[in-house]
């Protein structure tokens, strides 16, 4: 092997060199996108914001802790309060 054959296959082993970065950039953007989903699962609902007051007076509701009535009332009173 001569000096100008390892300066040739230098040569074409240059091309990786920005494509390993876009490998490894792209790799961790799917690993985020495929963890995203379980770790919002396992936060639960309260963690989208349903633990407003609208959202506690409507699983109130819809348990039957409330009637249509109070529930209506209160949620007037809850909109009118903004």
């Amino acid at each position: 092997m001569t000096a100008d054959d390892v300066c040739y296959v230098g040569h074409h082993a240059f091309w990786w060199f920005p494509v390993i970065p876009l490998f490894f950039f792209g790799f961790w953007v799917i690993v985020i996108l495929l963890l995203r989903p379980w770790a919002w699962r396992r936060r639960g609902p309260w963690a989208y914001g349903t633990g407003s007051a609208e959202g506690v007076l409507a699983e109130r509701y819809a348990r039957g802790e409330v009637t249509e009535e109070e529930y209506r009332a209160r949620l007037e009173v809850l909109r009118r309060d903004r």
